[in-house]
């Protein structure tokens, strides 16, 4: 349905086309850039729609399958499709506030029921195919869902969970919602208000250093209007066919494959593939004009195993996010297709606060600078004081940007926090040069990344601990040369055990995999006597990362227990 111009339509629009004007000019776009202001938004029906009326042929999503056949719709089309699907949404009594888990591939039902979801006011929980049973379980009770929006094919995991469920694909189970019905709801869709500015809009979780994770709050306009910084950072722009590899579920995903390159016109395009193989990627890179590409340091690190120079059309912007790049992938990167990778830093908290952004020198292995927008800090992690050199990343709250959470959902302590001495605390430690560029250099807790995946040992460990031959167990991060890394678990078994380390080995990764999702398996077990510990009996997790670091580096598989050997 084609939609007019609101002011805040107008206002956001005229900030995005200045950081467009301002793409390579740090310094301008810094000094000139001001957040819109708005009391009430609706990023569905007063941008994305006011969009599709003005150009509804301009290609919104394309998804290439695994057999390479080309799938496309227009922004004209997806508007008028999640016009039918939130017509068709309403019919079943979901209404402004409800609460809705998303649990969906890349397929253009994601992007349907998103923009329905938004439209009708109700609130978009999305998350990851991969989760368990368990897993999903927790969030539709800690994130309050009454729906959940599925694939047929994952029936198995809301088996005796009360909640309204919607069937996408084929094989839906009686007593389910087919959102295929949805094809025949009314194309019209009118709200039935205006939508607050400060409404929630989005439920992202995130997992921390306790035992589940936090969910992340944001608004009509936090994610939405907020994007603004992260699409100056990928150098998305109008007409571009930008390419972010992230799984839905998880805040990259809204951040590039969603948010910026609609705010920008642009196209979202989308490799659904079986199994990873760079070349292909590059044979469908150049074959769609991929012009902007985000991924992940892990498809980096596979890509340069590649024969780069197979891409006869490389990508204009090069972007990557989830954790710092070695300068060898950037240096092979940047001698085969001519651009250098930029990195970049933000949360599911909040959008791009700092970037290497567009036209301006880069130093390999630096973050870049903060963005337009952001107030970017760093604060002593003793005294809390604001600090020139090295420091906890954090943002100067005098001057709260629009693209920061509104709070974790109904956990007003953790916000509080989150928020202390008047700045937001991200957690992460970095260092600052004297032109201004951040280098992350690490989490203040123990949280480490696996295949751009946040791992919590304190959430494995728990786990492990539930099995009757575990008496201790501590988790950290395993180098691994495509993955960055990989969780092992050190592991004290009961003094009174007969097993056999190959037996108990088998046992603990079944036991764990049955209880976990698929990205935080553990991937080595080391039985140890005893774990190293601090006076007061805490685990000292530093001394086994030195430890592994170290047999890493020298070859060392003496005592290695690898699940792939036990499957």
């Amino acid at each position: 349905m084609s939609r007019s111009a609101t002011a805040a339509t107008n206002a956001i629009r005229e900030m995005r086309d200045f950081l467009f004007a301002n793409a390579t000019d740090y310094d301008a776009a810094s000094a000139g850039f001001s957040w819109p202001e708005t009391a009430e938004f609706n990023f569905a029906l007063e941008w994305f729609d006011v969009v599709a009326g003005e150009n509804p042929d301009r290609p919104a999503v394309q998804i290439v399958d695994a057999d390479l056949s080309l799938h496309a719709w227009t922004y004209g089309e997806l508007s008028a499709r999640s016009d039918q699907v939130a017509n068709w949404l309403t019919g079943l009594g979901i209404s402004r506030g409800d609460h809705v888990i998303v649990m969906l591939g890349n397929m253009i039902e994601l992007w349907e029921v998103m923009l329905a979801i938004t439209k009708i006011g109700a609130v978009s929980i999305p998350t990851s195919t991969l989760l368990s049973a368990s897993d999903l379980a927790y969030r539709i009770e800690h994130g309050r869902a009454r729906t959940v929006v599925t694939l047929g094919s994952l029936a198995s995991r809301l088996e005796g969970v009360d909640v309204l469920r919607i069937g996408v694909g084929d094989d839906i189970p009686a007593g389910w919602e087919r959102f295929a019905d949805s094809h025949a709801a009314a194309t019209l869709f009118e709200p039935d208000a205006a939508t607050p500015a400060s409404d929630t809009a989005l439920l992202y979780f995130t997992s921390g250093t306790t035992s589940r994770p936090k969910l992340v709050q944001h608004t009509h306009v936090s994610y939405p209007i907020g994007h603004l910084s992260t699409m100056w950072w990928l150098g998305v722009r109008p007409d571009d066919v930008h390419l972010n590899i992230s799984s839905p579920g998880w805040a990259k995903h809204a951040w590039s494959s969603f948010y910026s390159p609609f705010l920008a016109e642009a196209t979202v395009f989308v490799y659904n593939y079986d199994r990873f193989d760079a070349n292909t990627l590059m044979q469908v890179m150049d074959t769609h004009r991929v012009s902007t590409f985000c991924a992940p340091p892990t498809v980096w690190r596979m890509l340069i195993q590649a024969d780069l120079g197979r891409l006869a059309h490389p990508p204009r912007e090069l972007v990557g996010a989830g954790e710092p790049l070695n300068p060898e992938v950037i240096e092979r990167v940047q001698g085969a297709w001519g651009g250098t990778i930029r990195d970049g830093f933000g949360q599911t908290e909040m959008t791009a606060c700092i970037g290497n952004s567009p036209g301006q020198p880069i130093k390999i292995g630096s973050m870049g600078r903060p963005l337009p927008g952001y107030p970017v800090v760093l604060l002593d992690p003793v005294t809390g004081q604001v600090t020139d050199d090295e420091g906890e990343i954090a943002l100067d709250l005098s001057q709260p940007p629009l693209g920061l959470m509104a709070g974790y959902y109904d956990d007003p302590q953790k916000t509080a926090e989150s928020r202390t001495g008047g700045f937001h605390h991200t957690g992460d430690i970095a260092t600052r040069d004297a032109d201004g560029y951040l280098t992350y250099v690490g989490r203040a807790d123990d949280v480490f990344k696996a295949s751009d995946y946040k791992i919590s040992p304190f959430e494995l460990e728990s786990v492990l601990l539930e099995h009757d031959l575990v008496v201790e167990a501590a988790v950290i991060p395993s180098p691994d040369p495509t993955r960055l890394a990989v969780p092992k678990a050190y592991v004290c078994l009961r003094p009174d055990s007969t097993d056999a380390e190959a037996d108990a080995a088998r046992a603990i990764f079944a036991y764990a995999h049955d209880r976990l999702s698929s990205h935080l398996w553990v991937r080595i077990i080391e039985f140890v006597p005893e774990l190293p510990k601090t006076i007061s009996g805490k685990i000292r997790r530093v001394e086994l990362r030195a430890r592994e670091e170290a047999r890493v580096k020298e070859g060392d598989e003496t005592g290695q227990h690898r699940d792939r050997d036990y499957r």
